[in-house]
C-alpha cells in the first residue's frame, strides 16, 4: 500500500477528530461569518508528486480556502432558497460519507433506508401511498424526471413510444404553465422538447398564479390535444400557489398531465395553518419537492413523487444490463430515475425526520413564515422600501422607493452593498417588470434577532442609495 495511504489508514481516528474539530469551529462561528462575500483566490495549487497525507491536506485547505468560507448555511443567508443543515441531518450525512453505500444496492441497508425515508416523507406531507417516491439530486432533476414521464405519457396519447422511438417520432408537444421556475425550461431543453414548447398562461392580476378561466378557455380551444401542465406550489418571487383543486377538476375534464412543482412550497403541508394551499396536490400525476431547501438537509437532495411508476420504468429502466437484474422482475430505484450511481441521500433526511418529527418541522415552517412577515412589516413602514407583494409564506419581495428610470441601477448598487456587508445575503429578481430583491427565509437557525440585525443594515444602506438617486 502507498505509504501516505498506509499512514492515513493507521491514523484514521485522529484524522476524523481533526475534521470534527475544524467543523466544530466553523459551526460555532457561523453566526459571525459573512453571509456572502466577494471571493478572490489568486493562487492555484498543483497536484503533488508525493502526497502530503490527510492532516497536511486539511491544513492546506485551511490556508487556501479558510478565509473564503461563508455562512451559506447560516441564519442570514436569504439568497437562494437554501435551508441550513440540522444537527441530526449532519449526523446522517457524515455516516453517509463514512459508509459510502449505493442507494440502489439491495444487498445493504441503503435501499431500505430510502424506502423507509420516502414513507416518512409521505406521512409528513400527507401524500397517499399511490405515489412512488425516489430521491434525486435536486429540484431541477426532480422536474426533469417528472417531465420525462409526462413526455412518455403524452406520446402514448398520440400513439408514439418516445422512450423507444425518440422525439423524432413526435412533434408539437406543448407544456403549459403560468410562472414556471427556470428549471422547467432547462428540463424541457434536456428532454428535447425545447424551451419554445412552453406556453405561458395568463396570471391573475397582481399575482403569479394561473388564471383558471383563461386556462380553461385555452384547453377548450385545443380540445382533444394532450398537454402537460406545470403547476406552481410556491413561486420563487412571492411563494404564490396555483389553485390545485381547480386544476385537478380541469385535468379530469380535459385529460392533461398535472405536474406540481412544490420545491419548497410543499412544506406548507407541515402546518395546519397553511396546508390548505396544497389541497388537490394528492391527485397530481407527479410532484417535485426539494430536500435541501425547507427540509434543511445538506446539498444535494430532492424527491420526485409519481403516480405512474410503470411509465417511469419505461423511461428510465436499465434494459439489457444483466448485472443490474431484470427491471421487470425486481423493483430497483435506478429503473425509475436518471441516475444509476446514487449517494445515500435519504439518510440525512431520515435522521432529521426521526430527530425532530412532525412537530419540529411544523415549528420550523411556521417560524420562518412568521419571521418573513416580520421582515415584510418592517420594510412596509420604512419610506425607502416598497414591498411588491404580500408576504405569503417565507419570501419577501421588495424594491427601493426610487423613480422607475433609475430603479434597476439603484437596486443593483444597493444589493451589492448589502451583500458586501456580510450581515445578510439576498438576490436580485424581476417582479411585474420591476427590478426587485427577494429574501428567502428557510433556515432553522434564523431568529427574530437575525431579522432585526439584517434590517438595521438594510435600512442604513437603503437610506444612502435612495438619497443618492433621489437628489442626483
Amino acid at each position: 500500500m502507498e505509504l501516505k495511504l498506509q499512514d492515513d489508514l493507521k491514523y484514521t481516528d485522529q484524522l476524523l477528530q481533526l475534521t470534527k474539530d475544524f467543523s466544530s469551529r466553523f459551526l460555532s462561528a457561523i453566526n459571525q461569518l459573512a453571509a456572502d462575500k466577494q471571493v478572490h483566490i489568486n493562487c492555484r495549487v498543483s497536484i503533488p508528486d508525493r502526497g502530503m497525507g490527510g492532516a497536511a491536506a486539511l491544513e492546506a485547505f485551511r490556508q487556501q480556502y479558510g478565509n473564503s468560507i461563508t455562512a451559506a448555511a447560516g441564519p442570514r443567508y436569504w439568497g437562494f432558497v437554501t435551508g441550513g443543515v440540522t444537527p441530526a441531518a449532519l449526523m446522517g450525512d457524515w455516516l453517509t460519507s463514512a459508509m459510502d453505500l449505493n442507494s440502489s444496492d439491495k444487498s445493504s441497508a441503503a435501499y431500505y433506508i430510502e424506502t423507509e425515508t420516502i414513507g416518512l416523507l409521505k406521512e409528513l406531507f400527507g401524500l397517499p401511498e399511490a405515489f412512488l417516491g425516489c430521491f434525486v439530486s435536486g429540484a431541477t432533476m426532480s422536474n426533469f424526471t417528472g417531465l420525462a414521464v409526462a413526455r412518455q405519457w403524452l406520446g402514448l396519447q398520440l400513439g408514439v413510444d418516445i422512450a423507444a422511438d425518440g422525439m423524432a417520432a413526435l412533434s408539437g408537444i406543448k407544456v403549459l404553465s403560468a410562472t414556471p421556475h427556470s428549471s422547467i425550461g432547462k428540463a424541457m431543453s434536456m428532454l428535447g422538447m425545447g424551451r419554445n414548447s412552453m406556453v405561458r398562461m395568463p396570471v391573475l392580476p397582481g399575482r403569479e398564479c394561473v388564471d383558471i378561466p383563461a386556462l380553461k378557455a385555452y384547453l377548450e380551444a385545443h380540445k382533444g390535444q394532450p398537454f402537460i401542465y406545470v403547476a406552481n406550489a410556491g413561486t420563487v418571487n412571492t411563494v404564490d400557489f396555483d389553485d390545485l383543486r381547480a386544476l385537478v377538476e380541469l385535468r379530469e375534464e380535459y385529460g392533461f398531465w398535472l405536474h406540481v412543482d412544490a420545491a419548497f412550497g410543499g412544506f406548507a403541508a407541515c402546518s395546519d395553518q397553511w396546508k390548505h394551499l396544497l389541497h388537490g396536490w394528492e391527485q397530481a400525476d407527479s410532484i417535485t419537492i426539494d430536500a435541501h431547501k425547507w427540509l434543511n438537509v445538506p446539498y444535494d437532495a430532492a424527491m420526485i413523487f409519481c403516480r405512474h411508476p410503470e411509465l417511469q420504468s419505461v423511461v428510465f429502466q436499465n434494459a439489457g444490463a444483466a448485472y443490474l437484474g431484470d427491471p421487470a422482475a425486481q423493483f430497483n430505484f435506478i429503473n425509475h430515475i436518471p441516475e444509476n450511481s446514487r449517494r445515500q441521500r435519504a439518510l440525512p433526511a431520515w435522521f432529521s425526520l426521526m430527530a425532530y418529527g412532525k412537530d419540529g418541522y411544523r415549528w420550523l415552517v411556521e417560524n420562518n413564515i412568521s419571521l418573513a412577515k416580520q421582515l415584510g412589516s418592517l420594510l412596509e413602514t420604512d419610506p425607502n422600501f416598497v414591498v411588491l407583494s404580500p408576504v405569503r409564506l417565507c419570501v419577501v419581495c421588495f424594491t427601493l422607493e426610487v423613480s422607475p428610470e433609475v430603479e434597476a441601477e439603484a437596486v443593483s448598487e444597493y444589493l451589492e452593498a448589502v451583500n458586501a456587508s456580510g450581515v445578510v445575503c439576498m438576490t436580485a429578481t424581476v417582479y411585474n417588470g420591476r427590478s426587485a430583491i427577494r429574501a428567502a427565509l428557510v433556515n432553522w437557525r434564523t431568529t427574530g434577532k437575525d431579522v432585526l440585525l439584517a434590517y438595521d443594515t438594510m435600512k442604513v444602506l437603503a437610506g444612502k442609495v435612495v438619497n443618492k438617486y433621489t437628489y442626483a
